[in-house]
């Protein structure tokens, strides 16, 4: 992936805002690692870790938002 430190860095100020949306809700986000292929990696902690809404949060929310301001993102994977 070229540019890889740039684009992490955007995922890391993109993420920052919607921390903040997850924070009202007792939750957070973390940011693990961004793969070559664009996959970006997060760990979901607080609430939001262990939720049954985990998913929809993660594929409807997090990576909607992330995809809109970098496109280079091709999807969001949560892990542990």
């Amino acid at each position: 992936m070229e540019n890889k430190p740039q684009i992490e860095q955007r995922v890391k100020n993109a993420l920052q805002q919607i921390r903040t949306y997850l924070q009202q809700d007792g939750g957070d986000i973390e940011y693990v690692d961004l793969t070559n292929a664009g996959v970006v990696m997060v760990r979901l902690k607080g609430a939001c870790h262990g939720c049954p809404h985990a998913n929809a949060t993660i594929k409807d929310f997090v990576q909607r938002t992330l995809q809109e301001a970098i496109p280079e993102v091709k999807c969001v994977e949560a892990i542990g």
